[in-house]
């Protein structure tokens, strides 16, 4: 499944990589460069990245599933306790 970014998120990114080259490198990275290196960065390590988010995902999930009978769970043959309780003498 390939990795694509919405367009405004891909025109950030980019300045983004601009300015990072701006501030942190002896040479400036033109637009079409820093898009090159975009493209590198979502193909080759997007995946990783999106790889372990869906496990985060799936382990959240997983423990929220093994919670669901205890936010879920009805006792059952309820009916005759309350008749029950009201037999039982009050000390």
């Amino acid at each position: 499944m390939a990795i694509e970014l919405p367009k405004e998120a891909r025109t950030e990114a980019i300045q983004s990589i601009e300015r990072y080259f701006q501030e942190n490198m002896d040479e400036r990275i033109g637009n079409i460069a820093a898009g090159a290196l975009l493209n590198f960065f979502v193909e080759e390590i997007g995946p990783v990245i999106y790889n372990r988010a869906v496990a985060d995902v799936q382990e959240r999930l997983q423990a929220r599933i093994l919670e669901l009978d205890i936010e879920v769970h009805e006792d059952e043959f309820r009916y005759w306790r309350k008749f029950d309780d009201r037999k039982k003498p009050k000390r």
